[in-house]
């Protein structure tokens, strides 16, 4: 029997920028200013442009909940530390919940898990596979989920931060250093935060994401 094996053809976008009609582009502006968008804003008729490509599978960026700088106490998430924040959209790839989505990209904040899943039904309804990001440990060091499952534990939980290494420990860590903010970091430029001080209480600190054992970290590591 004769196959033919189909090209895979893979459309990243950058889910918070896809859609966004706002083009002020402010430094450090808010969501308000700058505009941001949504999961809503991917509609059968931009998902059917994007197959016409001849496009198979649609890689949205940006999905799981990461640290950012808006305000969503009202809805249960708690506030990030401005000063381990990059910007104030944040890094996509600084994983707060890896069971829970970007707030930012809902419409309706409280339904953002069924606003997703209407997505991924609507990519799959215009014959499009969805593919997004998951990096194990590339989480922000305020880590915390809200949304996990009964009996499922945070990273971290249980680690034994008196040694720097364990081979049953989720982090690295430096015992008997605490962590300090980069000097020559300015979160937000020179705009005033609730959460901006100039400190963040880690102790023991934690290794960075690429590799720095050092509890005084640069501007540049992560």
């Amino acid at each position: 029997m004769k196959t033919t094996d189909k090209k895979v053809v893979i459309y990243q976008m950058m889910t918070r920028l896809f859609a966004n009609t706002k083009s002020l582009n402010k430094p450090y502006g808010t969501l308000e200013e700058n505009g941001v968008g949504k999961f809503e804003d991917i509609d059968n008729k931009a998902l059917t442009a994007i197959s016409e490509l001849g496009i198979t599978h649609v890689w949205y960026t940006g999905v799981l909940e990461h640290a950012l700088l808006t305000d969503y106490t009202a809805f249960g998430i708690p506030l990030d530390d401005a000063d381990v924040v990059k910007g104030r959209a944040g890094s996509p790839y600084a994983i707060k919940d890896y069971y829970d989505v970007n707030p930012d990209l809902a419409v309706d904040v409280k339904n953002r898990m069924q606003e997703f899943e209407r997505l991924v039904e609507r990519t799959h309804q215009n014959n499009l596979k969805v593919i997004i990001d998951f990096v194990p440990n590339h989480v922000a060091r305020t880590y915390h989920s809200d949304a996990k499952s009964e009996g499922v534990k945070d990273l971290g939980d249980g680690d034994d931060t008196h040694k720097a290494f364990d081979p049953n420990n989720n982090f690295y860590y430096l015992p008997g250093l605490a962590f300090s903010v980069p000097k020559e970091y300015k979160s937000l430029g020179n705009n005033a935060f609730s959460t901006k001080d100039g400190r963040y209480t880690e102790s023991p600190a934690k290794a960075t994401g690429n590799d720095q054992f050092t509890a005084t970290p640069g501007i540049n590591d992560w």
